[in-house]
């Protein structure tokens, strides 16, 4: 019994071509064009059959057999030595003693060949003159030179009248440069860097700097606010560490006034300071700690606990006060937290 696939009558019948139908058909097509290339270009390795041919004689294949060791090989590449025949071979271990050479004449560092990367092996390097950049410019049609020395634009010959960049110097201004380049040379190894004197341990160090006028040393310190306050009864200066005045023997006060002022901070006096004469007293709930409003009175409630104000309530002491957030800048900020709120 035969299929409807290899009937004759069948076949037409199937109209519909499914998609696996269709992946099959294209990768007879791919197998095909393959097949089609592999035929023309030719087999990349000879078959059996191929490598010993009955009908070609053996004196043709003689002139193949000796010209094939004759042909380099494709895979092996140049050595290093072959590629660059003009570079010297320099030990790593001498590279790297150079470079922490220089480092600690510049920045007075110390490097220790522990802290150094592989030393094993040798560098290539190629040694080439020091060379300065020259350009020159056609003086008839201010046109650049390039490495010929004719006008691509004019055909002028080079001249000394062209103009050079940079100009020649003399051999006064390159003695000059000299001179100036010792100098420096001089000057950098007598101001050597700071070396700080870095210890693990807990102990603090100071950093020190050479004066400029032979002096004594200048020692680095943090950059603080000076604070003077001035005695209210005599106006003389409060020593610092010292809260009596030398002039009058003055208690210092609220009312003393202080450079540069901080009411902001300090609505109630300044912290160790004496309540003045001209202070105005405040008092705090000995409840709840909220602070009544100025210039109450014996007896008025407080506004959280509604406790009146009595004996045991204290005054506020001079202490800081951090300032209260700007209701505005509130508003921005949680405006700005609601637009970042996902649904």
């Amino acid at each position: 019994m035969s299929s409807p696939a290899q009937g004759g009558p069948s076949a037409p019948k199937e109209k519909k071509v499914g998609v696996s139908s269709r992946v099959l058909t294209r990768m007879k097509t791919i197998m095909k064009k393959a097949e089609k290339r592999m035929s023309i270009s030719g087999p990349s390795k000879p078959s059996p059959s191929a490598a010993k041919p009955a009908a070609v004689p053996a004196p043709a294949l003689a002139p193949v057999a000796a010209a094939a060791p004759d042909a380099p090989p494709a895979d092996k590449g140049k050595k290093p030595a072959d590629e660059y025949p003009e570079a010297a071979k320099v030990p790593r271990m001498q590279l790297h003693e150079e470079r922490a050479r220089k480092l600690g004449e510049r920045f007075g560092l110390e490097i220790k060949p522990s802290e150094w990367h592989s030393t094993e092996g040798d560098a290539l390097r190629v040694n080439k003159p020091i060379r300065m950049r020259v350009h020159r410019t056609c003086h008839q049609c201010n046109t650049d030179f390039g490495t010929a020395k004719e006008c691509t634009n004019c055909n002028h010959t080079r001249c000394k009248k062209c103009t050079r960049y940079p100009p020649k110097r003399s051999e006064a201004e390159k003695q000059a440069a000299r001179e100036r380049r010792a100098v420096f040379l001089k000057e950098q190894k007598e101001n050597a860097p700071i070396i700080a004197d870095w210890d693990y341990s807990n102990k603090p160090f100071t950093l020190t700097k050479p004066s400029k006028t032979g002096g004594q040393d200048l020692v680095y310190k943090k950059p603080r606010q000076r604070l003077r306050r001035n005695c209210c009864q005599c106006n003389k200066l409060f020593l610092s560490g010292n809260k009596t005045c030398p002039g009058c023997s003055h208690l210092r006060c609220t009312d003393c006034p202080r450079d540069p002022a901080k009411k902001d901070k300090y609505p109630y006096g300044y912290p160790g300071d004496e309540f003045g004469a001209r202070s105005i007293p405040r008092y705090k709930c000995h409840q709840c700690k909220t602070k009544y409003p100025a210039e109450t009175a014996e007896g008025t409630e407080c506004t959280k606990c509604a406790h009146p104000r009595c004996a045991d309530c204290p005054r506020v002491k001079p202490h800081r006060v951090e300032p209260e957030p700007d209701p505005e800048i509130l508003k921005t900020i949680e405006a700005r937290m609601s637009k970042l709120k996902m649904s």
